[in-house]
């Protein structure tokens, strides 16, 4: 029986989101964030635009951490271009968000301030989000 060619290159896929999210499901810099409540790619404008929404309201007091990298690149073949002459050139960087992944820290301010500035950057993310408050944290 002849087995398949294995080649090298194998076929990149953009693969499934099932389940929640292993590890950065917990607070670990700042005393407030917001969690993932879905699965989707975020794309590093939608961060960058939650991240300046965010440190505008804060009027740059306190700190503001990033929990999720864009490191996966979502290809594109350009429009009326045939099948077949292999994979499209990356279109755009995106960061892979299962639910319960922490995306953004607060830590610095008060958490009026804190809850206000990370809604407006949830506003800006294609995810629906929850505020989260550390264990720790006394008013």
């Amino acid at each position: 029986m002849l087995q398949p060619k294995r080649t090298k290159y194998r076929k990149q896929q953009k693969g499934r989101m099932k389940g929640i999210s292993q590890r950065g499901h917990e607070l670990s810099n700042g005393m407030f964030g917001i969690k993932s409540l879905d699965s989707k790619f975020i794309t590093a404008r939608q961060i960058e635009a939650a991240r300046v929404a965010a440190t505008r309201y804060m009027k740059r007091e306190g700190q503001l951490w990033i929990k999720i990298f864009p490191d996966k690149p979502i290809t594109k073949k350009p429009l009326e271009v045939r099948m077949g002459k292999g994979k499209g050139a990356p279109e755009y960087w995106a960061a892979v968000v299962k639910p319960g992944r922490i995306m953004f820290e607060v830590g610095g301010v008060p958490m009026e301030v804190a809850k206000e500035a990370l809604r407006l950057a949830a506003q800006k993310l294609p995810v629906r989000t929850k505020f989260v408050v550390a264990r720790d944290y006394s008013a």
